[in-house]
């Protein structure tokens, strides 16, 4: 377990910067890779605004913050932020194919002791790791949403998964600051389960009429006490990623999981959530970032997103 000194974090995106966070406040050297610079340079903006949040709030110290913003390295490519580490976090869009695309990339250029983790919110982490020659030394770590503040880390043991990786996986957890709970990997593993069908459910109830969507919502938060309601939590997480979690349940556990066709329309309509500035509920602030971004930034042609 004291074998964790370096950790890689694959995709720079919302939970991958965020990971990278959580890592390097841990104390551990931390090397964040995207394709993209420009998903790297705002990944090392909003790691330094939410260290500095978190040194205004009490939270973290200013000397503490400093230090762990010196922790993280950028890398734009897989090679070069794997081949050290020890431990290495995928963090790529919800596609199988991505994940094992990944994998199959890790296991030829990392050593033969490097711990290979996804944070899949409910795939598979035993066909992901089939396609490696360490499938004992791959698991799942679910971080959540927003990763920074949010507690639980859901480690998840695969079919072959040894011991040792899971209890080093649990380790790292606790150093980054979470709460761990070890399951045995299901579909959907708890939370993922649990919260695609509330909002399926929701969906449902909003297509048929039963309320508007922020009554919904309310009803939830103040008559369940949750902290979020189910609609405001899915343009969070991403209406098309919630798409992909409902298919796969669907898929694997039958007919209770069929996303609700109101969902599938508002993924094909692009109504994506936040990150796209409307889901659910309008962003409007987040729509001229977007627009702003979309001139600013050239994509290449295939290349993955984080």
């Amino acid at each position: 377990m004291a074998g964790v000194k370096t950790i890689a974090v694959i995709g720079a995106g919302i939970m991958g910067r965020g990971i990278a966070h959580a890592a390097a406040l841990g104390g551990y050297r931390t090397i964040l890779e995207d394709l993209l610079p420009n998903a790297l340079r705002r990944a090392e903006s909003e790691i330094r605004a939410n260290l500095d949040k978190a040194v205004e709030l009490g939270k973290a110290n200013s000397k503490d913050a400093d230090a762990a913003f010196a922790r993280v390295e950028y890398a734009g490519s897989v090679e070069e932020a794997a081949r050290e580490a020890d431990l290495v976090i995928e963090a790529v869009p919800e596609e199988m194919e991505s994940k094992i695309e990944i994998f199959t990339l890790l296991d030829k250029i990392c050593r033969p002791g490097t711990i290979f983790a996804s944070n899949t919110s409910s795939l598979s982490i035993t066909e992901i790791a089939s396609v490696t020659y360490r499938p004992k030394k791959c698991l799942g770590m679910h971080f959540f949403n927003p990763v920074h503040k949010m507690k639980l880390l859901e480690v998840v043991r695969a079919l072959e998964t040894d011991d040792d990786t899971l209890a080093t996986a649990a380790e790292v957890g606790k150093r980054m600051g979470k709460d761990v709970v070890v399951i045995k990997e299901s579909p959907g593993f708890i939370t993922s389960r649990i919260n695609a069908m509330i909002g399926n459910e929701a969906f449902y109830m909003l297509q048929e009429g039963v309320a508007s969507a922020g009554d919904i919502d309310k009803a939830l938060k103040l008559g369940l006490n949750h902290p979020m309601g189910p609609f405001e939590l899915v343009d969070l997480v991403g209406l098309d990623t919630r798409l992909h979690i409902l298919e796969y349940l669907h898929q694997s556990l039958g007919e209770k999981f069929r996303p609700a066709p109101l969902l599938v329309q508002y993924v094909k309509a692009g109504r994506l959530g936040r990150k796209a500035g409307r889901g659910v509920y309008e962003y409007p602030e987040q729509q001229e970032k977007s627009a702003v971004n979309d001139v600013n930034k050239a994509t290449p042609v295939g290349a993955r997103k984080g």
